[in-house]
């Protein structure tokens, strides 16, 4: 199987994992070690305010304070990650695709908070993580539909509606699809 970094992961109607029932998981890096990916619609009981009072940082800007931050998947609950368009110097950086990259540096945040920072972001705590060949394995067993990555589904679209918007990009009605997948 190619790499499906850059591809967004839609849970299938009948996903039995609770962490990823009715999730878009943005597949970040996949190689053969295994696949990283963040869950881009399960909002947190907290906003970015909360993330930079927690910092020791504060802003100004009541919008961006304001702003969801997502559960990016089971693993490291506490570590974050910060999506958005590419540009920028951060410490720690991983593009992601030529308009889109992760940053998992301090430093963007800070730089968010003084308003020097990337124009468009998600903010998500833990990711998704998958060893060798385990993603394969569930993608052989209809756990997931897969489509290249589309920037505007992460920043554009409502948080509630991106499971069935991403499933939209495939032409793919989540409502008409059974639970139960079978193999000829």
């Amino acid at each position: 199987m190619d790499s499906l970094a850059n591809h967004f992961l839609i849970a299938m109607p009948g996903m039995g994992d609770p962490n990823f029932g009715e999730t878009v998981t943005l597949v970040c890096e996949h190689n053969d070690a295994g696949a990283l990916g963040l869950v881009i619609n399960r909002p947190l009981d907290m906003d970015l305010g909360e993330v930079f009072t927690q910092l020791g940082l504060s802003t100004t800007n009541a919008q961006l304070a304001g702003s969801l931050v997502m559960q990016g998947g089971p693993v490291q609950q506490d570590r974050g990650f910060v999506l958005h368009p590419r540009g920028g110097e951060w410490d720690s950086t991983l593009a992601i695709s030529d308009t889109l990259q992760v940053t998992t540096s301090q430093d963007v945040l800070a730089a968010l908070a003084d308003e020097r920072g990337p124009d468009r972001v998600l903010v998500v705590l833990g990711y998704a993580g998958w060893g060798a060949g385990q993603l394969e394995q569930e993608m052989a067993a209809n756990a997931w539909l897969s489509v290249a990555a589309d920037p505007a589904l992460i920043f554009d679209v409502p948080v509630e509606q991106r499971w069935r918007r991403a499933a939209g990009l495939l032409g793919v009605d989540l409502k008409q699809l059974s639970s139960y997948a079978g193999h000829a």
